[in-house]
């Protein structure tokens, strides 16, 4: 019993580590919906998701299988030399979950940094905030959160033996991901800085996945080093700049006096 409490501990820590990519992309997801749909959205979205990996663990023997070779890049007349270069030869359906997951988080989030950044096309007179479709954000919740739960759920079956350990362990890393998903969405919809940072982050887990799919490992180490540094710098730019408003808006010492003679008071 005690190995199964220590594996259902390391298990959660890594699996809420794990969930942090996820959170962020969830949180600018549920972002554009309307506030009075975001809170049921999320919820219904993670539930969902948690119900897609529980079927990932069920069907382990399948999220295994995705690392057999379906065919190799030489037999279907790729380039010796570009073979080479990527390192990879054979294909599995880890790498093309991988390759596409990692494409569609890369054009989600450059979409999403030209919406922030130059608007829409259409006219002032007619611009008026145009919010995502529910069932659609549903689905791309879910389908992310397969893509970024597919390693976990390998990890979470070398790192437990029982089934009710990897099911609790990602039962309460959803449910931290909903507590701090509103959390997370507010703070971004107030900070478009932040906004602005965090789909910056995406775009690197994206990067990343790509290289993953095709056979160069990085770290998410770096990815997540990165982000914290570039986090502590923002934070420092927001603190400055608070700073600068407080002093503009202090009030002016009174005069004590008339005339050219009165004194500021102290």
């Amino acid at each position: 019993m005690t190995d199964a409490i220590l594996a259902l501990f390391t298990l959660t820590l890594m699996e809420v580590a794990l969930g942090i990519d996820n959170v962020v992309f969830l949180s600018l997801l549920v972002g554009s919906l309307p506030p009075e749909r975001q809170r049921l959205v999320r919820f219904v979205g993670l539930g969902l998701a948690l119900g897609a990996r529980v079927l990932l663990l069920l069907g382990v023997r399948f999220v295994m299988g995705l690392d057999t070779a379906l065919f190799h890049l030489s037999g279907i007349g790729v380039p010796a030399g570009w073979v080479k270069s990527w390192a990879v030869d054979a294909v599995t359906g880890h790498d093309l979950v991988m390759v596409g997951g990692g494409m569609f988080l890369l054009a989600k989030s450059v979409r999403e940094i030209h919406k922030s950044t130059e608007g829409d096309d259409e006219s002032p007179e007619l611009a008026k905030p145009r919010y995502a479709s529910t069932p659609l954000v549903i689905a791309q919740v879910v389908v992310l959160d397969v893509v970024f739960s597919l390693d976990s759920v390998i990890s979470a079956v070398g790192m437990a033996r029982d089934l009710w350990v990897m099911i609790t362990a990602m039962t309460i890393a959803i449910a931290v991901m909903a507590f701090f998903s509103g959390k997370v969405t507010g703070f971004l919809e107030e900070h478009p800085t932040m906004k602005m940072l965090a789909l910056s982050f995406l775009v690197l887990v994206g990067i990343m996945l790509v290289a993953e799919g095709l056979g160069t490992h990085i770290s998410r180490g770096y990815i997540y080093a990165a982000m914290v540094f570039s986090l502590g710098v923002e934070l420092l730019n927001m603190r400055a700049a608070a700073r600068k408003r407080a002093r503009r808006v202090r009030p002016a010492p009174a005069l004590q006096g008339f005339g050219p003679n009165a004194r500021r008071a102290r």
